[in-house]
């Protein structure tokens, strides 16, 4: 598929949302991509992942590893493709950590997925996560880059779609000096 492909599917699930929002990151913007309007359709999900999944294929990860809550998704997608296992990695006292009896073997090569990335940080952490298991990074795959390619995880990074979306650090939000209220993340209503 091609990115104007792409960009088409979240038009058509009503992904991109324009608003004054805080973002996971810490950060304000005025869009925010909704990955769950995708998420929920399973056929469509595959169908993105199967990208991601052929672009792995010839690394022959062992293992699939998400973040919580999106990534689970797509890991699982992505592992049934690549017939391997998914696991995920959920949030402890702030970081991300394997839970559920999931483990990483020393010397298992191991490929990240994630769903949209803004700083990078729930990537960094992966792949911290990935370095003291003991575990090879064999590539990184994403649905959506909005740091405009600001974010650099070296030649192993698989973005289906990069935008440019502009952030904000709350003091410096042009939303926030315009009194424009938070949109509460991934639905239209006001917090």
């Amino acid at each position: 598929m091609k990115t104007e492909s792409y960009l088409d599917i979240l038009k058509e699930c009503g992904a991109t949302l324009k608003g004054h929002f805080l973002l996971t990151s810490g950060l304000h913007s005025d869009t925010y991509v909704e990955k769950f309007k995708v998420l929920q359709y399973p056929l469509l999900t595959d169908k993105l992942c199967k990208d991601i999944a052929e672009h792995f294929r010839k690394t022959k990860p062992h293992v699939i590893v998400g973040a919580a809550t999106g990534g689970i998704i797509i890991s699982h997608s992505i592992g049934r493709l690549l017939s391997t296992r998914s696991i995920f990695a959920e949030r402890e006292n702030k970081n991300l950590v394997l839970r559920r009896g999931f483990d990483i073997k020393p010397g298992e090569r191991v490929l990240i997925v994630d769903d949209v990335v803004t700083t990078g940080g729930s990537i960094y952490e992966l792949m911290d996560l990935v370095t003291k298991k003991g575990g090879i990074l064999m590539g990184i795959g994403v649905f959506i880059d909005r740091s405009g390619e600001k974010v650099n995880f070296g030649d192993s990074y698989f973005p289906l779609i990069t935008m440019d979306i502009p952030t904000y650090k709350p003091e410096e939000c042009p939303l926030c000096a315009s009194n424009i209220p938070l949109t509460t993340r991934g639905r239209t209503g006001k917090k």
